[in-house]
């Protein structure tokens, strides 16, 4: 064998070995700053090892942030599975109506979500916004939707929905249509209704789909920034600030530079577990759906 064959599988990994790199180099680069306190008051940094660490753990705005994060990605995840599963189902049954909707479905995801956060800033303004002005008949026209801290979140949420359950939707409408039609006439001769092989056969079946769906969306949204910077800036008070603010305001407005990163590897470390959970959950999930069929 010549020297050409034998070097062709490690000129193959060269371009995996070269990303892998480049991920690597800034996050162990951002990893190295923490361990520093390095900020526009101090440009010569001081190591202070794991100082940084301590000192977010112990603020009250990191359990505060974090709260909201939690709150934010679980209730957009949430809403926009149930929705987004839901259209699949509707959209399932073939007609001309159904497939109309499927092509006005994938407007919001080829919207910028920071350009539809603003749209939507416009749309919930008390005074001259179109939702109160829709809601005004029903007596519901003086809605301060971004001015209170529940209001704000909620807004921030529904936001989201709008801009992603497309995504759920597309990849609930694959899953269904991929899935084999033989356990759906064997039910259906043996007279079983619709919520039972919906319950027995859809859904089992579904969930795979469903819960790759529900893990891109979690981790997105446990990293949200634009929607709500662009819709609330992180207010009223510092009731919409989940982590990726709090490491800007930390970073960037505070130009605290060492702090504010010591924020996003503590996000990073957060995502990166509820992803393993979520992944390792995916695969048990994915054995009781091969049983089924």
């Amino acid at each position: 064998m010549g020297w050409r064959p034998a070097l062709r599988p490690y000129l193959l990994i060269v371009p995996a070995l070269l990303l892998t790199c480049g991920i690597l180099y800034p996050f162990g680069l951002g990893l190295y700053y923490t361990l520093f306190d390095f900020s526009a008051s101090k440009p010569q940094p001081d190591l202070v090892r794991l100082e940084n660490y301590t000192t977010v753990f112990t603020q009250g705005a990191f359990w505060n942030s974090a709260w909201v994060t939690v709150l934010y990605a679980v209730g957009a995840a949430a809403a926009e599975t149930v929705l987004g599963v839901s259209v699949a189902l509707l959209l399932h049954r073939s007609s001309l109506v159904g497939r109309v909707l499927e092509k006005i479905l994938i407007l919001p995801l080829m919207i910028a979500p920071v350009i539809a956060a603003i749209i939507w800033k416009l749309m919930l303004q008390p005074s001259v916004g179109v939702v109160n002005h829709l809601l005004r008949p029903v007596g519901l026209g003086g809605v301060q939707w971004t001015d209170t801290p529940a209001g704000a979140l909620l807004s921030s949420i529904a936001v989201d929905v709008w801009v992603y359950t497309p995504f759920v939707a597309i990849l609930a409408l694959a899953g269904l249509r991929s899935l084999p039609t033989s356990p759906f006439e064997a039910a259906a001769v043996d007279g079983a209704g619709r919520w039972y092989t919906f319950r027995r056969l859809t859904l089992p079946m579904l969930w795979p789909y469903v819960l790759v769906a529900v893990i891109f969306r979690f981790m997105d949204s446990l990293k949200v920034f634009d929607i709500i910077y662009a819709l609330t800036e992180g207010g009223p008070g510092d009731s919409t600030v989940v982590l990726q603010i709090r490491a800007y305001l930390e970073a960037i407005r505070f130009q605290r530079y060492s702090f504010g990163i010591s924020y996003t590897i503590v996000l990073w470390a957060v995502v990166y577990l509820a992803a393993m959970v979520l992944v390792k959950h995916l695969g048990k999930i994915q054995r009781k759906a091969a049983e089924v069929k």
